[in-house]
């Protein structure tokens, strides 16, 4: 029997940052807790990216997952939107890799079709299925159910993950970012060049 992994979704944003715990065993799902994190919205935009880094902090120190998946930031026509949750994302994404523990990043658009089985599932479909799969899970706000969905979308694919490293050559393990280049499709399954180098270096620091 598989070792049950403390998985950690994150969903980034300025105002409100929601994150959710599962626990995965095998192919089997058990909801741990959920909530926000969120920044007064009166306060310059350094002090607010301080409130979200503390917070975070709090949560990561709190529940001690062992992998931490954070949503990809969907690019809109908002260009100023898109460059405020980047800065919120930054901090999602820095907070885990500072505890030393390993990151992934996913696609909308994947975590909707892994999730409710459509790439354009709307966020009612997202919390029907996530209370589906997590009949336990309780949260009030829908960045809380989008982190709950972030977390199952690694579960989902992380048995790949390790798959693909399984079958490397023994001492002579590719890089991850040589694999995207060369087109094996990482990208397409959640990973972006960055997120390829940063799970690298996690798995170098395990193995």
């Amino acid at each position: 029997m598989t070792s049950p992994i403390r998985i950690l979704g994150i969903d980034p944003g300025l105002r409100r940052t929601g994150w959710g715990l599962i626990t995965a065993q095998g192919t089997k799902l058990t909801y741990g807790d959920c909530g926000v994190v969120t920044s007064d919205g009166d306060l310059p935009l350094a002090l607010r990216l301080r409130e979200l880094f503390e917070g975070i902090s709090r949560i990561v120190e709190a529940v001690r997952p062992h992998e931490v998946a954070v949503e990809e930031t969907f690019v809109n026509k908002d260009a100023q939107a898109t460059l405020k949750l980047g800065h919120a994302r930054a901090m999602a994404l820095v907070v885990p890799a500072l505890a030393g523990l390993p990151v992934f990043e996913y696609a909308p658009n994947l975590i909707k079709k892994t999730v409710a089985g459509s790439g354009h599932a709307e966020k009612v479909q997202i919390q029907a299925m996530v209370r589906f799969l997590l009949p336990k899970a309780e949260f009030r706000v829908a960045d809380a159910a989008d982190a709950l969905a972030i977390a199952i979308t690694h579960a989902s694919h992380r048995d790949a993950h390790a798959l693909r490293q399984a079958h490397l050559p023994g001492g002579k393990r590719r890089s991850l970012t040589g694999q995207a280049a060369a087109g094996q499709g990482l990208e397409g399954k959640g990973f972006s060049a960055a997120a390829a180098a940063r799970i690298e270096a996690a798995l170098a620091k395990q193995g």
